[in-house]
């Protein structure tokens, strides 16, 4: 068969596997796999990885089973070996997602599957139950149109469960099982393209460090009326204390953190961020560098919760305490370790009126950098050409990715390539997550391609 006739053998195969796509995500969504017993049943997540350990074996793949982390998730693992001379092509992905948030600002049901304007909407229909099927649906295609019930490479999957989390279950199982995952190429579909319809490499990928910073001024809180103005509040001094994380433009400004860096890749256009970002008309972007250059070569800083009194409830006094979660994000280059402790250093050098700060880590995560040559990236480049009918670019992501590091000092030889369906208008994380089916497909048949292509 020409590289033209499989090229169209495949596509028609992923266009005529849509409906069972669309039905394979709708299961999967309806799963809700949040790696935190503290807000959903652990059966969600078991059940969910059972679907997937079923559905690829039914594809071929054999000695499907769920192993235990060191963090409790299960990594689900299936195989189909090597044909002689073959190379091994590890997939991954992740079957846990982000908790809903706020239920009420969704528009469509957060666990069932709808389609709305093109798009399908629910949790985790992107990120990353989205990249699951754009496998499944990969090999289906694959195995109907080139190898009958054989696939011409190796094939390891791999589904781990507490990915949303941090925690680090698969990172700390990978290196007691190298032999388990050995593979040439990884696939790491948890990314995403530049745009819908772009097909796009993720070249590098910021490392995180987060942090709890807690604030105290007093043994007790105090009547407002009685004492304040002389007595110092922890809410203020906590308010005064995040206000030094940035300069006036919103520049992250660390002491001992580089923070003039320049991207240089793809360049993303400001009006299409705002759009994307859903900036509001009037509000103006942060820092003094390009988007391309804040969002992936600069530290930055996010607050992601305060703990204060809310406001309804809250009494005429002065808090003793308070407290915030931090997330630091980092571009490659940037040691964690050293990131942690200049953040530590600027929060207990700069808290106000001689307040007490105590910084406790929650996590950190390094940066990555994946290669940029290779027969798999050749391959990868060629089938992306070929399935979106226009040349590939690059682009960093601000999110992290810490298994990335680990397959890297595991298998120092093999080729990592960060793909998937998580383009910018998915919103990930937040409510209203959405997929745009085209990417499912255009992603399926890139990764058919690649998989044909690839095993000579």
């Amino acid at each position: 068969m020409t590289d033209e006739a499989r090229t169209t053998a495949l596509r028609e195969q992923v266009r005529s596997l849509m409906p069972q796509a669309k039905t394979d995500l709708a299961q999967l969504v309806s799963y809700r796999s949040v790696a935190d017993a503290r807000q959903f049943p652990p059966q969600e997540c078991h059940r969910a990885a059972q679907w997937v350990a079923e559905a690829f074996t039914e594809l071929g793949l054999s000695d499907a089973a769920l192993h235990e982390t060191p963090d409790g998730s299960k990594a689900v693992v299936a195989r189909y070996p090597a044909p002689a001379g073959a190379p091994t092509v590890l997939l991954y992905c992740h079957y846990d997602v982000q908790p809903p948030l706020d239920d009420a600002a969704w528009h469509t049901p957060v666990w069932e599957l709808t389609e709305r304007d093109g798009r399908w909407y629910g949790r985790g229909a992107a990120d990353c139950k989205g990249n699951i099927v754009t496998h499944l649906t990969a090999l289906r295609a694959l195995r109907n149109t080139v190898g009958g019930k054989d696939y011409p490479v190796g094939i390891t999957l791999v589904a781990e469960g507490s990915e949303e989390q941090g925690t680090g279950g698969l990172e700390a199982f990978v290196p007691g099982h190298a032999d388990l995952l050995r593979a040439d190429a990884l696939l790491i579909a948890d990314c995403g393209n530049f745009a819908v319809g772009v097909p796009t490499f993720t070249q590098t990928l910021r490392g995180n460090v987060n942090v709890l910073v807690t604030v105290e001024t007093l043994s007790g809180p105090l009547h407002s009326g009685m004492f304040g103005g002389a007595a110092p509040d922890a809410v203020a001094a906590l308010i005064q204390l995040l206000a030094t994380v940035r300069d006036e433009a919103g520049n992250t400004t660390i002491a001992g953190l580089a923070a003039d860096q320049v991207w240089d890749g793809a360049q993303y256009p400001v009006d299409r961020f705002r759009a994307d970002a859903g900036v509001l008309d009037g509000v103006e972007l942060l820092g003094g560098g390009t988007v391309s250059d804040m969002l992936w070569a600069r530290p930055a800083l996010t607050v992601l919760g305060i703990d204060v009194p809310p406001v309804v409830g809250s009494a005429a006094a002065i808090q003793p305490s308070a407290r915030a979660r931090l997330n630091l994000r980092i571009p490659p280059g940037t040691d964690p370790g050293a990131a942690l402790k200049a953040l530590t250093a600027h929060l207990e050098s700069r808290a106000p009126w001689g307040a007490r700060v105590r910084i406790d880590t929650e996590a950190t995560g390094s940066p990555f950098r994946s290669g940029t040559g290779g027969p798999a990236r050749a391959a990868m480049d060629a089938a992306f050409a070929a399935a979106y009918g226009r040349p590939t670019t690059t682009q960093g992501q601000g999110g992290s990715i810490p298994l990335c590091n680990v397959f890297a000092d595991t298998y120092p030889d093999a080729e990592i390539m960060l793909i998937g369906v998580e383009e910018p208008k998915c919103l990930i994380h937040a409510p209203n997550e959405s997929v745009d089916p085209g990417e499912i497909e255009r992603m399926a048949l890139t990764e058919a391609l690649f998989l044909a292509s690839y095993a000579g």
